[in-house]
């Protein structure tokens, strides 16, 4: 046997009747030899690790646009903590660890330059709007790799598509869950990560004080970032456990204190007068961006070359942006639209010699 054929033995054997096993994986778009090391959910892992979009994360807007200390969240950072929060969950569950992150760290490879600012512009701008968790999937089936593609497992990409809530319900609907337990993680373990690392990173800014949080969530949850992770985590794994359907579960006080705690963050963080402002300067320079991208066709199709047959300059342009890092976009904005001074040597006589 080899090393992988060993592990794929492992798994069925130890992981729980839930779990997602590499060796029944429903395979990838385009069918390719295995690893004799790796199975086929740490290729995917390994994939969206080395990949460039996972490398621009570092660079990306989590909430609070180009923070001058070192401590606020990127977009990176809030990955590796749903990373993190996913595979202790998915350790005690006896689920498939490599799929779980394999899916945690491909969930936002999508995200726009300014954090949820840049969704908000695109989605205007495309026609039929834009979603990050869609951009994800774009991002690994077609835009890495030149246009190949990182041509992930069936599980990773439906996890990547389905991790998204918004205001939405915080435990997987019922009419359309994800494929596997280990994505159900990944959902949740993202509002766990952004619920208490926005709240930290808010009480950092100054634009809320502990005093101004309910507190019945955090008499429920804890009043410390660790406490209120440790809080649902456990909550979840013995809810889980104990309901042994192939479902997440929630006690239903965490739950109503989670979901309280999500809109606290939206009307008092996300909303705030504070970060609007910034995030309405980022839309301009967005805006421009586009506008221009879409007029310069000579640029756009030496900058994004056309990866499928027949796609429209809009999706070119989307594209192009949406992979953009803050720093970039900034810095393509100053370059196009900011004056700068003329390199003229002057003479004596211009300096008043």
């Amino acid at each position: 046997m080899t090393p992988r054929e060993r592990w794929e033995a492992l798994e069925e054997e130890f992981l729980s009747p839930w779990a997602a096993k590499a060796a029944r994986s429903r395979g990838r778009l385009r069918p390719e030899a295995e690893c004799p090391l790796r199975t086929c959910f740490q290729r995917d892992r390994d994939r969206i690790i080395h990949s460039k979009a996972f490398r621009r994360l570092k660079h990306k807007t989590q909430v609070f646009l180009a923070p001058t200390g070192d401590h606020y969240r990127t977009r990176l950072t809030h990955t590796l903590e749903v990373a993190q929060i996913a595979r202790t969950m998915a350790r005690a569950l006896r689920l498939n660890e490599d799929l779980t992150e394999a899916i945690a760290l491909g969930h936002d490879l999508g995200h726009t330059p300014f954090g949820h600012a840049g969704e908000e512009v695109l989605n205007e701008l495309m026609p039929g709007g834009f979603r990050h968790y869609e951009q994800s999937l774009r991002v690994v089936d077609c835009l890495e790799k030149e246009g190949r593609g990182l041509n992930l497992t069936h599980e990773v990409r439906d996890g990547i598509l389905k991790h998204s809530k918004g205001l939405g319900p915080i435990l997987s609907p019922e009419d359309d869950p994800p494929l596997t337990l280990e994505a159900q993680v990944v959902r949740l373990a993202d509002l766990i990560a952004y619920v208490n690392h926005d709240l930290d990173d808010a009480l950092r800014a100054g634009i809320i004080r502990e005093r101004d949080i309910p507190k019945d969530c955090l008499q429920i949850l804890g009043h410390r970032h660790a406490a209120r992770i440790n809080t649902v985590v456990q909550d979840t794994v013995q809810e889980t456990l104990a309901a042994g359907d192939g479902r997440l579960h929630l006690s239903e006080r965490v739950l109503r204190a989670l979901s309280e705690l999500r809109e606290f963050l939206f009307e008092r963080v996300y909303r705030a007068r504070e970060v609007r402002r910034e995030f309405e300067k980022a839309r301009r320079v967005l805006i421009d961006l586009f506008e221009y991208y879409l007029r310069q066709e000579s640029v756009w199709e030496k900058e994004m070359p056309c990866y499928e047959e027949g796609i429209y300059k809009e999706r070119m342009v989307c594209d192009f942006i949406a992979g953009m890092t803050d720093r970039y976009a900034l810095y393509l904005y100053e370059k196009l639209f900011l004056p700068r001074p003329y390199p003229i040597t002057l003479t004596g006589a211009d300096r008043g010699d």
